[in-house]
């Protein structure tokens, strides 16, 4: 290699390819880390250094003023104080508490059955693009015959008939969001199909199951990555709707959904007992957005312009 150049033996030159890079992220992405960092160690820590637990009623004394005639004061949404710092619930439960134990519960389930959604999505994605012409439509068909169900919907005639535990929301909620990596997950396996290094596996006589471990999943895997995060705030918001709407975790567990549901009523009493759950969910949906747009953008897949 002379001056940057490199010589074949043929004598031709080719200029040498440029060192690789890792993408650097800008001030958003940092953000975005920094935000989902916290939230992640908060849901590891969060019930060890709550003040109360989730549950707690808190005593009528705790709020008792010193020379007021009032020995039984009112416990529920009471405003920001020593005692409960982000104030009481419609139960007089702690708000801080409550918001530390559930971002566990939300986070957790939405972590897992997102795995389970690109598990499940991901699979049948690669085995309609690989298998041929006869399973790729009919796995396309069964697809959009569960994609033509509104995912409320679905989920509501499931819990009427299962109930609503966490294991069940867990499972329903991956597989209906399922349906969406499907389409993303094939599209991304059929255009390395169309590369000539793909043709030439199958020319050599490779076996599928190679193809699909040394070719397709290499070449896809940072793109479904960047979609992974995407899907995690996709599946926080289902789950926060199904808990919103009162089939989703029920009390007295607690998490992001259901408490701002609970609180509603305290906004006519100047509470902010519904507006932490409500900025954690939103804190933590952005965050994980702008990683992934940052990344995506940095790297130019294109994943934005795919997922959209």
């Amino acid at each position: 290699m002379v001056d940057g150049v490199e010589k074949t033996d043929a004598g031709t030159e080719l200029p040498a390819a440029p060192p690789r890079r890792r993408p650097r992220l800008s001030w958003s992405g940092k953000l975005g880390v920094c935000v989902v960092a916290f939230w992640t160690v908060i849901a590891f820590i969060g019930p060890s250094i709550s003040p109360y637990h989730e549950a707690d009623l808190l005593d009528e004394a705790l709020f008792v003023v010193p020379g007021s005639d009032d020995p039984y004061p009112e416990t529920d949404y009471r405003p920001p104080s020593s005692v409960a710092w982000l104030g009481t619930d419609h139960l007089g439960r702690d708000v801080l508490s409550r918001v530390l134990f559930g971002a566990r519960t939300t986070i957790g389930i939405s972590v897992v059955s997102a795995l389970l959604a690109y598990l499940v999505g991901g699979t049948l994605g690669i085995a309609a693009a690989a298998g041929g012409r006869a399973v790729d439509f009919a796995l396309c068909r069964l697809n959009d015959m569960f994609l033509s169900v509104p995912a409320i919907i679905l989920a509501f005639v499931v819990v009427a008939a299962l109930g609503s535990t966490i294991p069940i929301l867990t499972v329903l909620v991956g597989l209906i969001l399922a349906t969406q990596v499907f389409p993303f997950v094939r599209s991304l396996a059929l255009d390395v199909m169309v590369n000539d290094y793909f043709e030439a596996a199958r020319v050599r006589g490779e076996r599928l199951w190679w193809i699909v471990a040394r070719e397709i999943l290499p070449n896809i895997a940072r793109p479904t990555t960047i979609a992974f995060g995407l899907g995690v705030a996709s599946h926080m918001r289902l789950i926060s709707s199904l808990s919103f709407l009162g089939v989703g975790v029920q009390p007295p567990q607690s998490d992001w959904g259901s408490m701002a549901r609970e609180s509603l009523p305290g906004l006519h009493h100047g509470s902010v007992a519904a507006l932490v759950p409500v900025l954690a969910i939103a804190t933590f949906t952005l965050a994980v957005n702008f990683i992934a747009e940052d990344v995506s953008t940095r790297a130019g897949d294109g994943l934005s312009t795919r997922m959209s």
